[in-house]
C-alpha cells in the first residue's frame, strides 16, 4: 500500500513529493494498545510515539512494566506516577479512563473511526487531539488529518505559507483533502521532515 501511497501522493502534492524523496518514512510499531497509549497523552501531554523526553517509558520502567493495563496501573501509579508531580485534571482523566476500561469491552479494530471518537470522547478529559493520536498511530489509521496537533499545524504554516491568523483549520483541511484517502502517511512525513529539517532543510 505505501508504494502506491507515496506515487499518489507525489503526484497530488509538490511538497510532499520533495519530502517523500528525501526523508526516510518513520515507520512506528504500534503497541495496538489503546488503553497504553491513552495512558501516555494525558501523563506526558504528548503521545509515547513522538516523545522526545521519554518521560512515560522512564516512568514504566521505574514500575518494570511494558504494557500497561487496568490490572498492573496500580503497580504503575505506585512507582512511576507517584515519583512525578501531576496536576489533580490529569489524576482525574486518568481515572475516569480507568472506570471507561473496567465498564466496558471494546473490539475497537471493528469499529470505524466515527465510532471510535463517538466513544473515546465520552471520557472526560479525552479531546479531539487525543482521540486523532489513536487513530493516527496506535490503530495506524490511513486516512487521518490531526487538526489540532501543535506541530504539523506550525510545520504546515511554514511550508504552503499558510495564514496562521484566518482559519487556520480550514486551510489545513483543503490542502489535507488532496492526500485522501493517505493523509495519514503526508501527516508522517510532515512531522519527520519537522525534525529532519533542523540539519536538512529541502525549502
Amino acid at each position: 500500500m505505501k508504494t502506491e501511497a507515496y506515487t499518489y501522493l507525489k503526484k497530488k502534492d509538490p511538497v510532499i513529493k520533495k519530502i517523500i524523496e528525501a526523508v526516510p518514512y518513520p515507520d512506528i510499531l504500534s503497541t495496538k494498545n489503546i488503553f497504553h497509549d491513552l495512558i501516555s497523552c494525558v501523563v506526558e501531554q504528548q503521545i509515547h510515539y513522538r516523545s522526545t523526553k521519554n518521560i512515560f517509558k522512564k516512568l514504566l520502567e521505574k514500575a518494570a512494566i511494558t504494557s500497561l493495563t487496568t490490572e498492573n496501573f496500580s503497580v504503575f501509579e505506585e512507582k512511576g506516577l507517584s515519583t512525578i508531580k501531576l496536576s489533580d485534571k490529569k489524576y482525574e482523566t486518568l481515572s475516569h479512563i480507568i472506570d471507561f476500561w473496567k465498564d466496558n469491552r471494546v473490539e475497537w479494530e471493528m469499529l470505524s473511526n466515527e465510532e471510535i471518537t463517538n466513544k473515546l470522547s465520552k471520557i472526560k478529559g479525552i479531546g479531539t487531539w487525543t482521540i486523532d493520536m489513536i487513530l493516527l498511530y496506535t490503530l495506524d489509521r490511513p486516512n487521518i488529518i490531526p487538526i489540532d496537533d501543535f506541530h504539523l499545524k506550525q510545520i504546515m504554516t511554514n511550508l504552503y505559507k499558510l495564514n496562521p491568523d484566518y482559519k487556520l483549520k480550514s486551510q489545513i483541511t483543503n490542502i489535507s483533502n488532496n492526500w485522501s484517502p493517505y493523509k495519514s502517511i503526508a501527516v508522517k512525513y510532515l512531522l519527520a521532515y519537522k525534525t529532519f529539517s533542523i540539519k536538512n532543510p529541502l525549502f
